[in-house]
């Protein structure tokens, strides 16, 4: 008994190197299974080994490093439609430093495609350009605006468009299409847009933007001294300058001046005057001066719109007065063409009837 439990500690001495042994033949298969499956799988094949994949992070670090290179289509940020390098993609930089070169400018907007008409006022320092798209530009604003740039914030804004028309009377059937092909005759039209509320009801108001001033300028001088009509109805279309308004930054508290009257007026928090006190006084005061402008607006509005509705009526009956003189017109026209008619052939019958007579006589 004894001699069979001697050998029962000797047989895991013994026993030790087999698992060894094993273990290392259970390790070697386990890097021959990828292989196999790489040679099976071709997706796996392409999968690199540890020492690949400790280089890959370096090689994503470097994609993403790679952005300013812009490798995406610049498709993807034009509209169906959509015009490029126009005055809506034109960009406004101010505060740039005095000594920063055109390249240097041009290359703060290398990430975002190819740029166009780049300026640069050094003595004021600010810069203009181009880049293809509406989107684009609005990106780079967002992406550069005080930005440091030669140890200087700069100030990226969208450029205000100087060749802008704003029109109006504009009929219900009027459209974006309808105003480019007939503002087109003054010069190039970026942009032509019927204003619509909510519901997408036209407004019968609409913006046009040219290529340049000139043809801007064009238009507002015959359109101003003639009448363009743009459908069937004579109701020549209001072509007026467009005001120019910055409804996305605003003013903000670190570029309003700090005159005098700012520190005056922001000694008070804002608040709501108290009854009673001069502050309410002078306020309702001014709320019903505010009243009153708005109630005479809407007079006006109301004299004005009854009397489009008026002269609508009117026209409508002008017209159809005009129908019927115009047939009346017509008919007369044809009966004189019949009276002529009438005439030439009773001439006719008499030439007949003498030439009858003298063959009779004969």
């Amino acid at each position: 008994m004894s001699n069979r439990n001697t050998p029962d500690p000797s047989t895991p001495k013994s026993g030790s190197p087999p698992p060894a042994a094993e273990e290392t033949k259970s390790d070697s298969p386990a890097p021959e299974k990828p292989d196999a499956a790489n040679k099976d799988d071709p997706p796996k094949e392409s999968s690199p080994p540890a020492t690949e994949q400790a280089e890959d992070p370096g090689e994503e670090s470097n994609s993403d490093e790679g952005p300013k290179e812009m490798t995406l289509d610049m498709s993807c940020f034009r509209k169906p439609g959509e015009k490029t390098f126009t005055q809506r993609s034109r960009l406004y930089v101010a505060n740039i430093s005095p000594d920063i070169t055109e390249e240097e400018f041009i290359q703060l907007f290398a990430k975002y495609g190819k740029t166009e008409e780049v300026f640069i006022n050094r003595e004021r320092g600010f810069g203009l350009l181009r880049l293809e798209t509406r989107i684009l530009a609005e990106i780079a604003k967002a992406e550069l605006d005080g930005t440091l740039v030669n140890n200087r914030p700069i100030r990226v804004r969208l450029a205000s468009h100087g060749a802008t028309l704003k029109v109006r009377n504009l009929l219900p059937v009027v459209t974006n299409e309808l105003l480019e092909q007939a503002f087109s005759q003054f010069g190039p039209v970026e942009r032509t847009i019927v204003i619509t509320d909510d519901r997408g009801r036209p407004t019968g108001k609409g913006i046009i933007e040219f290529a340049n001033k000139v043809a801007a300028r064009k238009a507002l001088e015959r359109c101003t001294e003639g009448a363009l009509l743009l459908t069937n109805t004579p109701c020549p279309v209001i072509v007026e300058p467009s005001e120019q308004f910055d409804e996305e930054d605003g003013l903000s508290e670190k570029i309003l001046p700090k005159t005098p009257r700012y520190y005056k007026e922001r000694e008070q928090q804002p608040r709501f005057a108290q009854p009673g006190t001069f502050e309410f006084e002078y306020a309702s005061r001014w709320r019903a001066l505010e009243e009153m402008e708005k109630h005479q607006k809407e007079q006006v509005d109301k004299n004005i719109r009854e009397a489009k509705e008026k002269l609508e009526q009117e026209l409508e009956a002008a017209k159809h007065e005009h129908q019927l003189m115009l047939m009346r017109q017509d008919l007369m026209r044809r009966q004189e063409e019949l009276r002529r008619l009438e005439e030439l052939r009773n001439q006719e019958l008499q030439r007949r009837k003498q030439i009858e007579m003298r063959w009779v006589q004969l």
